[in-house]
C-alpha cells in the first residue's frame, strides 16, 4: 500500500517525532511505500514553552518532507491538493492537540475528496491535559474529517465517544520505543551522568508539566523510609520551575537535575542507571515514558490515572498507586523493602511482547480493510 503520515518528524524533536518515524519505518520494513509529511512551522515561537523545537540528532533514513505550516491555511490547501492527486491508500494523522485540528482537518478534508484515500487518526489525546476554550470546537472539526480511529488507551476511547460513536475504531497499546539502543553497564552510564554508581536511583523522565506530578514525587521522597534513595529528574521544564526547585532543596544532594531536553543518544544512560521509574501523574492517557521503561526493562511505579494502569499491571510490571505523596512513598518503599526488582523485571520481559510495532501496523491495515468503499 501507499501510506503517508501527517505529523511531527525530524528536524522536530520529541516523543511524537520518535513515534511517527518508528511507525513509518515499520511500514517500509513490511514492503509498503511510506513517507512522512511534516511541518515547516510546528508551533509559533511565542506558543512553544521549551528552549528549542529542533533536534540535533541525525535525520532517520526514511522519506520526510517539510511541507505544511500549522498556522498557514494556504499550506494546508496546497498539501491537501497534493495528497488528493497522489492518492495514497492511507493518510495517518497522529492527533494530540486541538491547536493542530484546523491544519489536520483541512488537509484531510481535501485529500479524501479523491474518493480513494482513507484518513486514519491515531489519537494520543481527545481531551487535552491543559484545556483551552476552543478545544471541543477544533477537535470536532478534525474528527469529522477522519474515516477511522485508533486509540492507545481505554480512557481515550471513552473520550472519543463524546464526539463520535459511529465510525470504525480500534484500540492498540503504544508500542515500545526500541530506537534508543541497548541497556548499558550501570557504571558506564553513571560515569556519563557524573553520579555515583553505588546509589539507588529513581528516575523521573520527560518534559516537566504540572499534570505530570513531579511535585508529588518530590514530597514523597521526603519520607524517612526513602532517605537512601537518589532522584534523577531528566527533562526540560515546560512550566515555571520555582516550586519544583524549592521542593528539591529538601532533598539536598539526593536530587540530580538534568533539566534540559534529553537527546535520543542520551536516553539509554538514564534508564540504565535507574532502579525504578516513577510516573506520579495527576492525569494521563498513555505515556511514551512507560514504553521506554519497558524497552530497558526498568520496573515502574505509576499512578492510577488514565491508561497507565492498563500499560503497567499492578504487581506484574510495576506498582499502581494513587496520586498522593504518602501513597507514592508507600509504593516506592514496598518496591525496595520487598525486593521486587527481579520479579517485576521478569513480568516486564513477558508483557513487553504485546507492544510491537508490527502489531500497530497490523491494527492500522486491518482497520483500513474494514472501511466501506476502500479500494
Amino acid at each position: 500500500m501507499k501510506v503517508v503520515l501527517l505529523g511531527t518528524a525530524h528536524p522536530f524533536r520529541g516523543g511524537l517525532a520518535s513515534f511517527n518515524e518508528r511507525l513509518i519505518l515499520e511500514f517500509i520494513r513490511q514492503g509498503h511505500e511510506a513517507s512522512i509529511s511534516t511541518f515547516t512551522t510546528q508551533y509559533p515561537g511565542i506558543l512553544f514553552p521549551g528552549t528549542s523545537q529542533f533536534s540535533k540528532s541525525p535525520a532517520p533514513d526514511i522519506p520526510i518532507k517539510r511541507e505544511v505550516s500549522s498556522i498557514d491555511p494556504v499550506s494546508w490547501w496546497k498539501l491537501g491538493r497534493k495528497l488528493k492527486k497522489q492518492s495514497p491508500d492511507i493518510l495517518i494523522i497522529k492527533y494530540w492537540l486541538p491547536f493542530m485540528a484546523p491544519c489536520f482537518g483541512t488537509v484531510a478534508a481535501i485529500a479524501r475528496k479523491n474518493k480513494h484515500t482513507k484518513v486514519i487518526c491515531i489519537a494520543d489525546n481527545i481531551i487535552p491535559h491543559e484545556p483551552k476554550f476552543y478545544d471541543r470546537f477544533f477537535t470536532r472539526y478534525f474528527l469529522k474529517r477522519c474515516d477511522a480511529f485508533i486509540t492507545m488507551s481505554n480512557s481515550v476511547l471513552h473520550d472519543l465517544a463524546a464526539f463520535d460513536r459511529k465510525k470504525l475504531r480500534a484500540s492498540n497499546p503504544h508500542p515500545l520505543f526500541d530506537n534508543f539502543g541497548s541497556r548499558l553497564e550501570k557504571t558506564d552510564a553513571c560515569r556519563y551522568l557524573n553520579i555515583f554508581p553505588d546509589k539507588k536511583y529513581i528516575l523521573f523522565f520527560g518534559f516537566i508539566r504540572d499534570y505530570k506530578g513531579l511535585d508529588l514525587l518530590l514530597q514523597a521522597l521526603q519520607d524517612e523510609r526513602l532517605s537512601f534513595l537518589h532522584l534523577i529528574v531528566a527533562g526540560e521544564f515546560y512550566t515555571d520551575d520555582t516550586t519544583y526547585k524549592e521542593l528539591g532543596l529538601q532533598l539536598g544532594d539526593r536530587i540530580h537535575w538534568f533539566d534540559r531536553f534529553i537527546a535520543d543518544e542520551e536516553v539509554a544512560n538514564f534508564f540504565s542507571v535507574a532502579d525504578l521509574v516513577v510516573q506520579p501523574y495527576k492525569q494521563a492517557t498513555q505515556s511514551g515514558v512507560t514504553q521506554i521503561a519497558y524497552h530497558f526493562e526498568v520496573p515502574m511505579v505509576v499512578t492510577n490515572v488514565g491508561g497507565l494502569p492498563e500499560l503497567v499491571p499492578d504487581g506484574v510490571c510495576g506498582l499502581v498507586t494513587e496520586p498522593e505523596p504518602d501513597q507514592i512513598a508507600d509504593a516506592i518503599a514496598q518496591y525496595f523493602g520487598d525486593g521486587l526488582q527481579e520479579t517485576l523485571r521478569a513480568g516486564i520481559r513477558e508483557q513487553k511482547q504485546r507492544f510491537s510495532w508490527d502489531r500497530m501496523v497490523g491494527t492500522i491495515t486491518q482497520l483500513y480493510d474494514r472501511l466501506p468503499g476502500r479500494a
